[in-house]
């Protein structure tokens, strides 16, 4: 049961995912201005989101028995707490940046570390495209 649980915790975490992409995606911004405050709190909301949601993955593939990090030998964490401050820690800089390398992913954990690093990389383009393509073109004589 408790693994089950887990799963679903997992299944929705991958939702948030594709509806923080979608909603990054659909919005607009003010008709006529090429940047808004709502857009770039709309990516900040997008990038806070995506980083949970890889972190929520880490922790459940740890607790599902898959070691997926490790810090030297091995991932050190004596409570619950440290497990969730390393697992954000390592999503936060494998979205933001290439990594540091003092946490490394193992196993399925790369897998997961390269979806996450690419997505880190196209939410940027698609701010970008998103800001541009609903530009209103001007009216040529």
């Amino acid at each position: 049961m408790r693994d089950l649980l887990i799963y679903f915790i997992m299944i929705l975490a991958v939702a948030g995912i594709f509806m923080s992409l979608i909603l990054l995606l659909k919005n607009q911004p003010p008709e006529r201005q090429r940047i808004s405050v709502i857009n770039f709190v709309v990516l900040l909301l997008v990038y806070a989101t995506v980083m949970g949601a890889f972190g929520i993955i880490y922790i459940c593939l740890e607790l599902l028995g898959f070691p997926v990090l490790i810090e030297g030998e091995r991932l050190h964490y004596n409570t619950f707490f440290h497990l969730v401050e390393d697992v954000l820690y390592f999503s936060a800089v494998t979205m933001l940046t290439v990594g540091y390398g003092d946490i490394t992913p193992q196993g399925i954990g790369r897998w997961v570390a390269m979806l996450q690093a690419l997505i880190g990389y196209i939410l940027p383009a698609a701010f970008v495209v998103t800001t541009v393509i609903y530009q209103k073109k001007p009216d040529r004589l």
